[in-house]
């Protein structure tokens, strides 16, 4: 069986950010991959509550300087990296200060959810994935790992499709309790297109909320998988067709229910 490359992207990971279970799940599964062999790649946002100094994250001035476009706006990319403390993992953050130098997440101090977390999902996205490209590194599989990271399986299978390095890659999405209660306003869907993306497309976005968020991973991911029980997305479960939905719960062998689900997607 060939190694293969595996590029995780995810909201947070533990030891830098840990606000939901997300973190402590992208902390395990890389590292248990790892140990089996495969290559890893780690990508999260830099948001402003860590702690670069007590984290000991550095800008890669190599991966930095590309602009991103958001709507009619470019905005500049910076990277950083830092390694997990007693695990040969590096993670490399997504930074912009526009976007990500607030000493908040998703919320502000009133607990108000951004406005602008759309763009800073389509900011974290196509950031993403140009910093694979400036990498030079092929994956087999992108696993995306909550609603931020809703557009990447979208942009892989349209914009980026015939790019060499990603013209194999099958991605992973997986769903957690994470939902969030607001309307985006503004136009998202010219926000989110790319070349090679048609407005019936982008169909799933228009209700501009979770929902619309959730459905458009699903519908370009070759696997979604739901983290333990979701009660409040069972109903549009059923309203998506002929697409792999599955729950893998939070048992000790989840990691080796992934690492079937890669080789058997990598094929």
């Amino acid at each position: 069986m060939s190694k293969l490359r595996i590029l995780y992207v995810s909201s947070e990971i533990n030891p830098f950010l840990q606000t939901s279970e997300v973190a402590e799940f992208v902390r395990k599964l890389p590292q248990y991959m790892q140990e089996k062999g495969m290559e890893i790649r780690i990508l999260v946002p830099r948001f402003g509550i860590i702690n670069e100094r007590k984290n000991r994250l550095h800008e890669v001035v190599r991966l930095s300087g590309i602009n991103i476009a958001v709507g009619d706006e470019e905005k500049p990319l910076t990277i950083k990296v830092a390694s997990i403390p007693n695990a040969k993992l590096q993670v490399y953050f997504i930074d912009n200060e526009d976007y990500f130098h607030r000493k908040s997440v998703f919320y502000d101090k009133e607990n108000k959810f951004y406005e602008d977390n759309d763009e800073r999902a389509i900011f974290f996205c196509k950031g993403v994935i140009e910093t694979v490209r400036k990498l030079g590194w092929a994956p087999d599989i992108v696993h995306c790992n909550d609603w931020i990271t809703s557009f990447i399986p979208l942009y892989l299978k349209t914009t980026y499709k015939n790019d060499p390095l990603f013209k194999n890659t099958k991605t992973v999405f997986t769903i957690y309790n994470n939902s969030f209660n607001y309307k985006f306003k503004g136009d998202l869907l010219s926000k989110v297109k790319m070349m090679d993306i048609e407005d019936n497309m982008l169909g799933n976005l228009k209700s501009a909320d979770y929902e619309g968020f959730i459905k458009m991973a699903i519908e370009f991911s070759d696997a979604v998988i739901v983290a333990g029980e979701n009660k409040k997305l069972e109903g549009l479960f059923k309203k998506i067709k002929e697409k792999k939905v599955e729950t893998i719960g939070k048992d000790d062998n989840y990691t080796e229910s992934f690492y079937n689900l890669y080789n058997e997607l990598a094929g």
